[in-house]
């Protein structure tokens, strides 16, 4: 005879949500620059053309990172936010420089989104709480940049990764968790721009700390790197610069008009070739369900 069970004895079938893939875009002034750890910023183009890009190819989200606030005292991607919210029809998260709810109501109110918290979270925490209740939390992402101390301890920084504080970055993200925030972005300022990689234990270790979703950021140099860190990670979403912005101007060399910008040189070098595979949205989504990720559809 049949074997009945009772629903006990049933094993509820797991709700697999899919990856997101976030394109971020530091921005200084007009133009989206790049760095490694977070310094030595080069001029790369206009974040209007790489924002519509993204949005073509298929980006989950975007996320643009007023990366010198810190320097004036106030976020400075009004203009850039209210251009881009009208082309493009995808969540966009902005960051940099949001010290006050007014802040964070001048940015949602220009067509953000969502907000991230860096700076502001962590000399003020409650913020969080005071902006979840008042946006909601799907609305609050809370930016923890992290390096990696002599002694193997990770260590908060603010400031666009300039400025260390005493923070244990697992205990500062479920402390954020717990005021309210909806996600949280995880930069390893170790990695950030250089190919190598994501701080594996850093992300896994706040993911698992954490019942809310997980942005890996910082070190994505291949299709691989990005696997890795899903599948070991158990992040919700991943946020990737290089990869696709040397993919993205590789692919439309006439937009890239940039004598005057600034420090174009490492661009016309192309030196970043060496240590990152540029690749397209549809390139990465493609090789990530090769491996059984399930990616939203382009």
């Amino acid at each position: 005879m049949p074997t009945s069970h009772s629903p006990a004895d049933t094993i509820p079938e797991l709700t697999v949500h899919p990856i997101r893939i976030i394109p971020r875009l530091d921005i200084k002034g007009p133009n989206l620059v790049k760095g490694i750890h977070l310094e030595g910023l080069r001029v790369l183009g206009k974040p209007e053309f790489f924002s519509q890009h993204y949005y073509q190819e298929g980006a989950d989200e975007l996320l643009y990172m007023d990366v010198v606030a810190s320097l004036y005292g106030r976020n400075n991607l009004l203009d850039i936010v209210k251009r881009t919210a009208s082309r493009i029809f995808v969540p966009l998260t902005v960051g940099g420089g949001l010290r006050s709810l007014q802040d964070i109501q001048d940015v949602l109110t220009n067509g953000a989104d969502k907000i991230a918290l860096n700076t502001a979270a962590v000399k003020s925490p409650q913020i969080i709480s005071h902006a979840a209740q008042r946006f909601g939390s799907s609305t609050i992402v809370v930016s923890i940049e992290v390096l990696r101390t002599a002694a193997g301890r990770y260590q908060v920084y603010t400031d666009n990764g300039r400025e260390p504080t005493d923070l244990d970055a697992i205990e500062w993200a479920r402390q954020a968790a717990e005021l309210g925030a909806g996600e949280l972005l995880i930069t390893s300022i170790d990695q950030e721009g250089t190919g190598k990689g994501f701080e594996l234990d850093l992300v896994r270790s706040i993911a698992t700390a954490v019942d809310i979703p997980v942005i890996a950021g910082g070190g994505a140099g291949c299709p691989l790197h990005v696997q890795h860190v899903i599948e070991q990670a158990q992040v919700s979403a991943v946020a990737i610069a290089s990869m696709l912005h040397y993919q993205a101007i590789n692919s439309h060399p006439k937009h890239f008009d940039l004598e005057g910008e600034g420090n174009i040189h490492y661009l016309q070098k192309q030196l970043i070739q060496k240590r990152v595979v540029s690749c397209s949205i549809p390139e990465l989504k493609k090789s990530l369900a090769l491996s059984d990720i399930s990616c939203r559809p382009i």
